[in-house]
């Protein structure tokens, strides 16, 4: 009998992410503004936010990207967002510095019919807490993706936590994201999730190679001749 495929995660725990409500919002992930970035390594905050743009394509959570003056100095969005999910959807803004002030903004998130925020964006204390608070006060549950954000100092970053947390935010980082919208390994899909872990995470391949190998002696049997006679040692 073949094993019957888990069913996708209920929205009964309000503090953990139902993927059929939730909705990724990326904001001012932009190359000018990166290079302020002082609380966490460029490759891994690039990375991070990449591992989000791919894994939220296959959880088919929507997506939602917009920049801040990218034809000033804030530079334009990074490419990696919407070259692995291609079907985010990027809205422009006409200055305003809190995302959810722009009301095209909360008019697309308000069509998608889900009650769930994943936001990340840079610089945190700014781009990521401004539309946090605004969406909490709109009654939307929000968890704040602490390591796909950047910002000017590590100070900064604290206080924003304290500031969001008390407001009624979840902060979370991009593998926990991972997990909750995987949500289980009995699906199709299963190994895919598991390429951008290892992507995310190379030591994660180290495991699943490990892993590999095992399956494959249990199998074939042993690789070499020395194996063999020491099996008999």
């Amino acid at each position: 009998m073949n094993k019957k495929e888990d069913k996708p995660m209920s929205n009964t725990i309000d503090t953990m992410i139902d993927p059929n409500d939730a909705v990724l919002l990326l904001i001012d992930h932009q190359s000018g503004l990166f290079q302020l970035v002082r609380d966490i390594e460029l490759p891994v905050l690039r990375s991070n936010v990449t591992a989000l743009a791919k894994i939220s394509r296959l959880a088919k959570i929507p997506t939602f990207t917009t920049a801040s003056v990218p034809d000033g100095p804030n530079g334009p969005l990074i490419p990696e967002i919407h070259q692995h999910n291609p079907e985010a959807v990027y809205i422009p803004r006409t200055g305003q510095i809190n995302a959810w002030d722009n009301p095209t903004w909360v008019d697309a998130i308000e069509k998608t019919g889900r009650k769930t925020l994943l936001i990340a964006g840079t610089l945190t204390s700014v781009c990521m807490a401004f539309p946090t608070l605004s969406a909490l006060a709109a009654g939307y549950k929000v968890f704040t993706i602490i390591d796909a954000s950047g910002n000017w100092s590590q100070m900064a970053t604290e206080l924003t936590l304290a500031r969001v947390v008390q407001a009624g935010a979840m902060p979370i980082d991009t593998y926990a994201v991972i997990g909750e919208l995987m949500n289980t390994w009995n699906r199709p899909d299963a190994m895919e999730f598991a390429t951008v872990m290892v992507d995310l995470m190379p030591i994660y391949r180290a495991l699943m190679e490990s892993y590999d190998k095992a399956q494959s002696v249990q199998r074939d049997g042993l690789e070499t001749k020395l194996d063999r006679q020491m099996a008999h040692v």
